[in-house]
C-alpha cells in the first residue's frame, strides 16, 4: 500500500519511442469495437459482411493449461490486445520487425447484457508471469517477474491469454487483437469525436495544431490528439492515458447516440472500419456476434464502465508500476462474479465528483527540488488528472493551498480531503475549472488509501464528459 508521504519515485522521463506513442490506439479501437459488437442491433442485418473482415487465430487448451472456473456462467469475458505491427499499411508509422502490444484490457459483459466493464492493465505493470510454450516461431516464456506485455512478445496472444487468466482468476471466453490502421476511418465514420482542449496546442511531433476549447476532431486531428504527449497535460504517459480514456468515453457516446445508431450508413461505416482492424479466436463467430447484438441492444452508454487496475509507482523497479493489494484482487473478484461496481469500491461520482474528472495543476512553492513531480505522481496514483507541473512565481510559500474558482468549487473539497494539510482560496469568476495545488513549506503528503477497498479503484462510465475537468 502506498504511504502517505511524497517519497514515491518520479515518473520515467525517457524519450517517447514510436511504439509507445501508439498505445492510445489500442485503448480506443479495442474498447469501442468490443462494446459495439454487443450493443448494435444493426449488426444483425450486416454481420455476415462485417465478419468477413475479421481474421481468426486458434488458441488451444494446450496453450492455456489449468484454467479458472467460470464464476458468472452466462457472462462474456473478452481479452483485448492492441497489436503494433509495422508492415503493410502500418509501415508509414515507422518500420520495425515482429509484433508487439502496448495495451491489454479485459471486457466483461454481464449475464443479462445490461452492463459492461472494461478493465485496463497498465503496460508497465511488474507481475509474476507464467510459463508459456513456444508457438508460431516465438520462443515461449519462462516463469519470471516482468512487465505484463512481455507475454505477448514471448508467446503471442495465447501466452497473454494465459497470463491474464493466471493473474486475475477470470476465465476468458474470447480474444480480440486490434490493429490501429483503421482508427482514423472509425473517427471519420461517426462524424468526428468531441473533446475539450484546455489551452492552444502546437505540437510539431504529433503534427497537431488546435485552438483551446470544446471542438470536434476528425481522423487526422484525433490521431495527433491521442498521440501527443509533451504538448498536452504534464508530459507523463499516465496523463496521456487518462486523456485517451476520456477520448474513448466521448467516442462511445457518439457511437451509441441516436445520431449514429439511427443512421445505417454511418453505423455500418464505423463497424466496417472497426472489424477490418481486428483478429479474433474462431469461437467469436458471426452467430455469437449476432446473439450478443440481440441480447445487448438495450445497453446504455451509462452502463459501460472503464476501470484501471489499482496501481502505484514501484519502489523496486523504478519507472514501472505495481498493482495495489488487496484492491486489485477485490476488483477481479467483483468482475469474475459479476457483482455491481457501485458500492464495491469503485467511485462513480454519485455523491461527489470522482477524481478522474478533476484536473489539477501542481505548482511547487518550496525550494525542495523535484517536489512538484513527486506530488504529481502521488495524485496520479489516486486518479487525478495532472495537467501541468511548474513553480510559483514567488518562493517560499508558507502554506499549501488549493486554488479554485466558482466553476470548480465542487471539486476542491475532494482534493483537500486527500491532502494531509491544505487550505482553500477562491479566485475570481471566469477562470478555468482546473484546480491549482500550491505546495507550501507545511506540505506533509497525501493521505493513505483505505485498505477496505472503499477507495483506490479508479473508474468512470461512458457518459463521462470530456469537458468536465477543463
Amino acid at each position: 500500500m502506498s504511504s502517505g508521504s511524497t517519497d514515491a519515485p518520479p515518473r520515467p522521463a525517457d524519450p517517447v519511442k514510436p511504439r509507445r506513442r501508439r498505445r492510445w490506439v489500442w485503448w480506443l479501437v479495442a474498447s469501442v469495437t468490443t462494446v459495439t459488437v454487443g450493443v448494435s442491433a444493426t449488426v444483425v442485418g450486416a454481420y455476415v459482411r462485417l465478419s468477413g473482415n475479421v481474421r481468426h487465430v486458434e488458441v488451444g487448451t494446450e496453450d492455456l493449461g489449468p484454467r479458472p472456473v467460470k464464476a458468472a456462467t452466462k457472462a462474456v469475458n473478452v481479452l483485448i490486445v492492441g497489436s503494433d505491427q509495422r508492415d503493410g499499411r502500418n509501415a508509414k508509422y515507422g518500420r520495425f520487425p515482429g509484433e508487439r502490444t502496448d495495451t491489454i484490457m479485459l471486457a466483461h459483459i454481464s449475464p443479462n447484457r445490461d452492463n459492461a466493464v472494461v478493465v485496463s492493465f497498465p503496460r508497465d505493470s511488474m507481475v509474476p508471469l507464467p510459463a508459456c510454450r513456444a508457438r508460431h516461431g516465438l520462443p515461449g516464456q519462462h516463469p519470471h517477474v516482468g512487465m505484463i506485455n512481455e507475454s505477448f512478445n514471448y508467446g503471442g496472444i495465447a501466452c497473454t491469454w494465459k497470463t491474464v487468466e493466471t493473474l486475475t482468476g477470470i476465465r476468458i471466453d474470447h480474444f480480440v487483437k486490434v490493429d490501429f490502421t483503421g482508427f482514423k476511418d472509425m473517427v471519420d465514420a461517426v462524424g468526428g469525436v468531441e473533446v475539450c482542449v484546455p489551452e492552444p496546442v502546437n505540437d510539431t511531433k504529433a503534427l497537431l495544431t488546435l485552438d483551446a476549447g470544446r471542438q470536434t476532431l476528425r481522423g487526422e486531428q484525433a490521431l495527433g490528439y491521442v498521440r501527443a504527449r509533451y504538448s498536452l497535460g504534464d508530459g507523463s504517459d499516465i496523463g496521456r492515458i487518462q486523456r485517451q480514456q476520456m477520448f474513448i468515453a466521448s467516442m462511445l457516446k457518439k457511437v451509441m447516440s441516436g445520431e449514429t445508431l439511427t443512421d445505417p450508413a454511418r453505423l455500418f461505416g464505423f463497424l466496417d472500419a472497426a472489424t477490418r482492424s481486428v483478429t479474433t479466436d474462431p469461437g467469436l463467430t458471426p452467430a455469437v456476434m449476432k446473439d450478443l447484438a440481440l441480447s445487448a441492444r438495450g445497453l446504455a452508454a451509462g452502463r459501460i464502465r472503464f476501470v484501471t487496475t489499482p496501481w502505484r509507482y514501484s519502489l523496486v523497479h523504478p519507472g514501472k508500476v505495481e498493482w495495489v493489494e488487496p484492491l486489485s484482487t477485490k476488483l477481479f473478484r467483483i468482475v469474475a462474479h459479476d457483482r455491481p461496481l457501485t458500492g464495491s469500491g469503485v467511485r462513480g461520482g454519485q455523491t461527489r465528483v470522482p477524481r478522474e474528472q478533476i484536473d489539477v495543476e501542481v505548482r511547487n512553492g518550496t525550494w525542495r527540488s523535484g517536489l512538484g513531480t513527486l506530488v504529481a505522481a502521488r495524485l496520479e496514483e489516486r486518479g487525478y488528472h495532472v495537467s501541468r507541473i511548474g513553480d510559483t512565481a514567488r518562493k517560499p510559500r508558507p502554506r499549501t493551498t488549493v486554488v479554485y474558482s466558482p466553476r470548480s468549487a465542487t471539486k476542491a473539497p475532494v482534493l483537500s480531503r486527500d491532502l494531509l494539510v491544505s487550505a482553500g482560496r477562491l479566485v475570481p469568476a471566469g477562470t478555468t475549472g482546473r484546480l491549482v495545488l500550491v505546495i507550501g513549506d507545511d506540505w506533509r503528503g497525501v493521505r493513505e488509501l483505505r485498505p477496505d477497498g472503499v477507495d483506490g479503484i479508479k473508474g468512470f462510465d461512458a457518459t463521462h464528459d470530456s469537458c468536465a475537468s477543463a
